[in-house]
């Protein structure tokens, strides 16, 4: 069975400025782009035998620039859905909620199109991203690729794991970076984390 490669997307404002970004669209800045650029070469070095994306814009270009034009648009791999704390720094959040922390206290509720999710539902759909990817893993010789968000990819990796969500907490993403989740005598590890070239 092949490795899963995990890609965050590039520096947006938000991301730079430490604003949670679920559902809000925004662009990629300049050096976010940059930062896509420098993983062509990563990506490169891998037979990509399925790719995933999120369907915001940010991890769509982030594809593009990595040279991955036929991923498959998957509306499961988008962002931790942050309710009412959309836009809010974790700042923010803790000068009324002093200790809040994401991965075990959640959000507070949004709007009704956006009313937040705990973090065993973004377990969920982590769940479901990963029975697809087994699914491709399967059918190809070559590693699957997934272009998707920060905190979402790392309940993914816990799911990956065989941890809860909430154990996401202990992996670090920066933007513009790559993963690699292999196995190791049939369990899953590892192999690679927050790899980036030098600037």
């Amino acid at each position: 069975m092949g490795d899963l490669l995990l890609v965050r997307h590039g520096e947006t404002e938000w991301s730079r400025s430490g604003r949670h970004t679920g559902w809000t669209d925004v662009p990629l800045t300049e050096h976010g782009r940059q930062e896509a650029r420098r993983l062509v070469p990563l990506v490169r070095s891998h037979r990509i035998g399925a790719a995933f994306v999120s369907p915001s814009q940010r991890a769509r270009e982030t594809a593009e620039l990595i040279g991955v034009r036929d991923a498959r648009v998957d509306a499961d791999l988008r962002e931790w859905d942050y309710g009412g704390y959309e836009g809010v720094t974790t700042v923010q959040i803790q000068r009324e909620r002093p200790g809040w922390f994401l991965f075990t206290d959640g959000v507070a509720p949004g709007p009704p199109e956006h009313p937040g999710e705990r973090p065993e539902q973004v377990g969920e759909r982590a769940d479901r991203v990963l029975g697809r990817v087994d699914a491709a893993l399967a059918n190809t010789e070559g590693v699957v690729l997934l272009i998707a968000h920060g905190h979402f990819l790392r309940v993914l990796t816990a799911r990956r794991l065989g941890l809860a969500p909430e154990h996401g907490a202990h992996f670090q993403l920066a933007t513009g970076a790559l993963c690699r989740l292999g196995t190791e005598h049939g369990r899953p590890v590892i192999a690679g984390w927050n790899v980036r070239p030098p600037a």
